[in-house]
């Protein structure tokens, strides 16, 4: 039995735990958190991974935690709804909001009890240094013993360590996309009838555009909130949560409509993702016993990173199956059978940081004309960067194993 330790324990990560468990290799997984991410915003599953989902016979279960949510509505400075896009106007998964849609923290959930909850996760832990070996890869951990395995996959986020050791720094691969953004749970007594909300501010507080967004959670008032901004990168430790609340509140700092008592909910939240945003870009996906994968591989897509993470687990778990190990010839079908599916669903719609947090309020009310008009548009699918054909841009091996148990 081959052993392959995964560095993430999300959901690229747990998902290709579960399709090597299916074919018979041996997971281990190190987490840097002291236990499953629970919080974050919502995801959506499109195109090929929802089949994926289906082979794993979660479907059900995933619908089961939808978030209620059926499209996107932008608000103008009063807070009134002038734009509208429902989740089904460009098809099941062509959406700013595809149709099924789930808070990150419920799939992460599902996938940890779906690969088997029994499974060996080095919890609170990173990996430090890999060593190739004739028959293996050495593996130090900062408060593990080091320990060997045959594989090494690095499914650990956009800023992946995985990466740094074996591929190059973070200036080699990461592109940046000129913004931040942040997550955190909130409350609002708004009436949003299953619609999440856009409001864009100008820019003001030393930044340029502004936005926040509220995912509802049913009828609940529990919503996911979502603070975005423009801006240079400026001098801060992105481990400590404090510094990005008071940056933050600054930021949003005398805006109106509901942002004061969100900024309230902010302070007084534990749960809070807050990261630069930037786009990967990686020749190729591997080197030596090491493989990328998820964000680590192709982070910075526009609504597709769940969807890439879900079908590379299992497309990389498929090609270790099929090469009986081989990750030689593994690792290269790996990234041939991805590398147009990927190419495809990175291209972003045009507008960049600008369409999404416009600088001006003659730029905001001209993004939401825009937005108002966009679904009656011929060509309008292309707009929004074609999302619905890019989603379903590969087809699927029907791997040993892989069909539903």
């Amino acid at each position: 039995m081959r052993t392959v330790l995964i560095s993430g324990a999300s959901i690229a990560g747990l998902s290709l735990a579960y399709w090597l468990r299916r074919h018979g290799f041996q997971p281990t997984l190190v987490e840097r958190a002291p236990a499953l991410r629970s919080g974050g915003q919502a995801v959506d599953i499109r195109g090929a991974a929802r089949e994926v989902v289906a082979r794993m016979g979660i479907t059900d279960t995933i619908r089961a935690h939808h978030t209620g949510t059926h499209g996107i509505a932008w608000l103008n400075e009063k807070g009134e709804r002038v734009a509208a896009m429902a989740g089904g106007d460009f098809g099941d998964s062509g959406g700013i909001v595809a149709e099924i849609e789930i808070l990150r923290g419920d799939l992460v959930r599902i996938l940890h009890e779906a690969a088997g909850t029994e499974m060996e996760i080095l919890y609170d832990n990173v990996i430090t240094e890999i060593t190739e070996e004739a028959e293996g890869a050495k593996v130090t951990f900062d408060k593990a013993p080091p320990r060997s395995f045959d594989l090494v996959v690095g499914a650990d986020g956009l800023r992946s360590g995985v990466r740094a050791l074996t591929f190059g720094q973070d200036k080699e691969f990461v592109r940046d996309l000129g913004y931040y953004t942040a997550y955190f749970p909130a409350r609002t007594t708004l009436d949003l009838d299953g619609w999440e909300v856009m409001y864009n501010l100008p820019a003001a507080n030393g930044v340029d555009g502004r936005v926040a967004i509220l995912y509802p959670l049913g009828d609940t008032g529990e919503v996911r909130a979502l603070f975005g901004f423009v801006s240079p990168e400026p001098a801060y430790d992105r481990r400590d949560t404090q510094t990005q609340k008071k940056l933050l509140a600054g930021v949003f700092a005398g805006a109106g409509w509901e942002i004061p008592a969100l900024i309230e909910r902010l302070w007084q939240t534990d749960d809070l993702y807050f990261a630069r945003v930037g786009e990967i870009r990686v020749d190729h996906w591997y080197r030596g016993r090491t493989v990328l994968l998820g964000d680590s591989a192709f982070g910075g897509s526009l609504g597709m990173g769940t969807s890439m993470a879900l079908v590379g687990a299992y497309v990389l778990a498929g090609e270790l199956a099929t090469a009986n190990g081989d990750h030689r010839v593994a690792f290269a079908q790996y990234d041939n059978e991805m590398r147009a599916y990927v190419t495809a669903n990175m291209k972003r719609p045009p507008g960049g940081a600008n369409g999404f947090a416009p600088r001006t309020r003659r730029g905001i009310w001209m993004r939401n004309q825009f937005m108002r008009a966009l679904p009656h548009l011929p060509g309008s699918g292309k707009m929004i960067g074609g999302i619905q054909k890019a989603a379903n841009s590969i087809t699927l091996k029907p791997y040993a194993g892989a069909t539903i148990t």
